[in-house]
């Protein structure tokens, strides 16, 4: 009797280990190419504000940033209504969604404390080093929430990628200019997001 009630348990368990498993594959399946459709936007916008901000030598065109998710999350949900399986919420996809909606809550905080710092301090040598740290900080946080989502999903891939855009992306940001060269960091990411996502969807085709 014992010995059925230990082979119940380890079957249990195997069914709730078996189940997860099968859950982190279908979510990669299915976010390969919200990978690609972000990282083609983030890529976009960061040429597009680069090359306005080069031109005329003015920081407001950051403010395109924010048409950025009135651009994306209507195309993400085009290509959610595209796809063919419906899949329920379940942990996993919680935690992964956690993740990038915490790093959402943090990269809106970095900007209000910059942009109020900037605009209570006299200083100049403040404003000029608070304005051109922005980019780096959220470049960093993008990197480790990614990292995590691989960490989370077990997927070696989309844990390089976190690495290489916050660990990598950070290098870059000390080694281009402090302007509007900033905005090659958030190209770095993109592309980085892009190749992610073409990778994870040959992976699991």
């Amino acid at each position: 009797m014992e010995q059925n009630k230990e082979m119940t348990a380890q079957e249990s368990l195997s069914l709730i280990t078996e189940t997860l498993n099968n859950s982190r594959k279908d979510i990669l399946r299915s976010n390969a190419k919200y990978y690609m459709l972000w990282g083609a936007l983030l890529t976009m916008f960061s040429l597009v504000v680069y090359v306005l901000w080069n031109s005329t030598g003015h920081a407001y065109w950051n403010t395109i940033w924010f048409a950025l998710p009135l651009a994306g999350f209507p195309l993400e949900k085009l290509l959610a209504k595209r796809d063919d399986v419906v899949r329920s919420e379940n942990v996993i996809s919680r935690i992964t969604g956690g993740i990038w909606l915490t790093f959402c809550v943090f990269a809106c905080s970095v900007a209000i404390f910059d942009i109020l710092c900037s605009s209570i301090t006299k200083n100049p040598l403040v404003i000029i080093a608070v304005g051109t740290s922005l980019s780096a900080q959220i470049i960093l946080l993008f990197g480790l929430a990614e990292a995590i989502t691989g960490i989370a999903l077990k997927n070696w891939i989309i844990k390089i990628a976190g690495f290489l855009t916050g660990i990598g992306g950070l290098a870059l940001y000390y080694g281009i200019g402090l302007c509007e060269e900033q905005m090659f960091l958030f190209t770095f990411a993109g592309i980085v997001l892009f190749i992610t996502g073409i990778l994870v969807k040959r992976q699991y085709r």
